[in-house]
């Protein structure tokens, strides 16, 4: 059998090493694009914040490894076309210009995604850069080393954790959210708030509710937005990700953002395509309903399976709840599932409690506070959704709320789950336990105090 994958971040990187592992003898041939594979843009901000030292390190395989399992691997080739009835596509070397055809027995999209680009006056400035490949990474890199005012359109997870970075290197940090919180996909608005706030402790200018509508070059870049006007030296757009998918346009069933949609064995509605990563979009289980989540985890998963399945359906996917951390000024900022403003928005009669208390007896020598939300639905009692914020590590809390939601738990199962009880590490009755009682208690009772 032949496959092709094209593309090879994380989901395809995954995918080639999972055949060959099962299948050594399969024929693979993969087509990127660009020079490198596997890059790991999660790191830009370690980099760009001084954390890490190189942003080589970033990278965590070569073509190389994939052609000593056995694949080909053709850098710097782009696909051009791809005709799903007849199995073929056209090919450019872009070294020499040169187009040919291949044909596949089965084909794995790995394509990721592109920076969301707004059409607006100005945007062409060479001192308006994107963050998301290597390039993008090193030109940001190099100019802000030369620049001190830094803006950052953009209030999502890139944007938060580039305003932190460029905050800690001591430059001018300006962010600029077109809405009224911002990582609105992650976490309800008081805890946005809250981080705001941090933000601010930090010298970080933030607007809200601005939506910017051009630029002017100058000495230094003016931003006009619908409502006022700021200046700055280096713009970063950090506008969001669009599925990269436009080789199968018409072809294959897609979302309203483009995302190839996949059923439980990743399989598009091509039963010979199969997709991973950010070019498709993920089955989110708190809906139950697929949703464009571009994340490395997600796409390492799919990847994975997509591997496996193009022999056959031999392992369903078990869908996402999304989970994500950031560290922001020494704080951990970690979610699960979905927020309150957004399961209201699904239709899901929902509610949310909120949690405040140090993580362990006041008797201990130190302690943190944490500030846990928990959302969960009213009629069902399924927990859908978590966001912490502490000094205190709560990552791995993150993650057992999304095992939770993954099993379809209760708020009635996490406040009674046996968890372990030491002085250094929490309460006779873990925070987790205690934050579900609290939903137990608003829920049956209406006791809405902690």
């Amino acid at each position: 059998m032949k496959v092709i994958i094209v593309g090879c971040t994380h989901a395809g990187t995954a995918a080639v090493e999972q055949i060959l592992k099962d299948h050594p003898d399969t024929d693979v041939t993969v087509y990127e694009r660009e020079d490198n594979i596997s890059f790991l843009s999660c790191g830009i901000a370690l980099y760009l914040g001084r954390i890490v030292d190189r942003l080589e390190d970033m990278f965590y395989a070569d073509p190389s490894t994939l052609e000593d399992l056995g694949a080909k691997v053709e850098m710097k080739h782009s696909v051009e076309k791809i005709d799903a009835k007849s199995k073929t596509m056209i090919v450019k070397d872009l070294n020499t210009g040169k187009e040919f055809e291949d044909s596949y027995d089965k084909l794995i999209m790995t394509t990721g995604s592109v920076v969301s680009t707004p059409n607006i006056d100005g945007i062409d400035s060479p001192r308006i850069l994107y963050c998301k490949n290597y390039e993008q990474a090193k030109g940001i890199y190099e100019s802000a080393k030369n620049y001190q005012s830094i803006a950052i359109v953009g209030g999502g997870y890139v944007g938060v954790e580039l305003a932190e970075s460029y905050a800690n290197t001591v430059h001018e940090v300006t962010l600029i959210q077109s809405g009224s919180q911002i990582l609105k996909n992650y976490i309800d608005k008081p805890l946005s708030d809250k981080i705001i706030g941090l933000l601010k402790d930090h010298y970080v200018h933030v607007y809200l509710n601005e939506r910017v509508q051009g630029f002017e070059d100058g000495k230094e870049i003016t931003i006009k937005t619908d409502k006022d006007t700021h200046k700055a030296d280096l713009v970063i757009m950090c506008t969001g990700f669009d599925a990269n998918t436009g080789l199968l346009k018409g072809q294959v069933d897609m979302d309203g953002r483009n995302a190839l949609i996949i059923n439980e064995y990743v399989q598009t509605s091509d039963p010979d395509i199969y997709s991973a990563g950010d070019a498709c979009a993920v089955n989110f289980n708190p809906t139950k309903k697929p949703l464009y989540i571009p994340l490395a985890s997600n796409a390492v998963r799919q990847g994975t399976l997509a591997g496996k399945n193009v022999f056959g359906n031999i392992q369903k996917y078990m869908g996402t709840q999304g989970s994500t951390a950031m560290q922001l000024f020494g704080y951990t900022l970690a979610s699960t599932g979905i927020t309150l403003h957004n399961a209201l928005a699904a239709g899901i009669n929902a509610d949310r409690v909120e949690y405040y208390a140090n993580y362990r007896p006041d008797f201990m020598p130190t302690n943190e506070k944490l500030s846990i939300f928990l959302v969960y639905d009213k009629d069902t009692r399924m927990i859908l959704g978590a966001q912490f914020f502490s000094k205190h590590e709560v990552t791995q809390s993150a993650n057992a709320v999304s095992i939770a939601i993954q099993n379809k738990n209760t708020i009635d199962d996490l406040a009674f789950v046996d968890m372990m009880f030491q002085p250094y590490y929490d309460n006779p009755w873990n925070y987790l336990n205690l934050v579900a009682q609290l939903a137990i208690n608003k829920l049956d009772y209406g006791i809405v105090n902690q």
